[in-house]
């Protein structure tokens, strides 16, 4: 019988390692997974890579993460906010490397690891400091930068509804990241807010297969 559920989030991360790469959804507090961020943070992992819209704010989440030295490196869009005081401080200090990314870039780039796309053009940040270093091309009259995809080991999201099988929706803008991140990754471990019975969730309104989802605990 396939049952995705864990009965505690420690043990749903236990086997997280250090130097994993690490995709949190969220855009800022919207969809942001805090359960599974606070049981990473208990857990020890460290050197991480995440991927996230952003770097964390104040003291808590992705932020709180991020001020434990966890983090070696983080792939986001938006670094710096008014908040953001634990990336700046690392970052000023040479402890925490950056590589900033469009945001539509961003989010091309986890959609394409999940969709098996080996590489896209875009013309985002052509002529720019991002595309320096990078193979640029000429199509149809327009310059291009090309992208390669991100891979991570895991993706911690969070949904609305699960069901047994790992079968997910989720509430308004909260989807944001979670979908394409579920795809990108290895092991995907969910954040709900409901357990569902199968055949609870209408196929039809199934944003995330099961087939993309690993582990799944209700919050708190």
């Amino acid at each position: 019988m396939i049952d995705k559920f864990f009965v505690t989030p420690e043990a749903a991360l236990a086997d997280v390692p250090d130097g994993a790469t690490v995709m949190i959804g969220g855009f800022g507090g919207a969809g942001m997974p805090a359960q599974w961020i606070d049981c990473l943070i208990a857990q020890g992992a460290t050197d991480l890579t995440v991927v996230n819209n952003n770097a964390g704010n104040a003291d808590s989440g992705l932020a709180a993460l991020i001020g434990a030295g966890r983090v070696r490196k983080i792939l986001c869009s938006f670094p710096r906010q008014a908040d953001s005081w634990h990336f700046d401080r690392l970052y000023r200090a040479g402890k925490i490397e950056l590589e900033l990314v469009p945001q539509g870039t961003l989010a091309e780039r986890i959609r394409a690891a999940g969709a098996g796309v080996g590489a896209f053009f875009t013309p985002t940040a052509y002529g720019t400091r991002l595309a320096e270093g990078k193979e640029t091309r000429r199509i149809h009259g327009r310059d291009y930068v090309l992208e390669y995809p991100i891979h991570a080991d895991y993706a911690l999201i969070k949904a609305d509804r699960a069901d047994r099988w790992g079968n997910l929706t989720y509430r308004k803008t909260a989807r944001n990241f979670a979908p394409i991140m579920a795809a990108a990754a290895k092991c995907t471990v969910v954040q709900v807010r409901e357990i569902v019975e199968l055949g609870q969730i209408d196929p039809e309104h199934v944003v995330t297969p099961g087939i993309f989802v690993k582990r799944v605990i209700k919050s708190h």
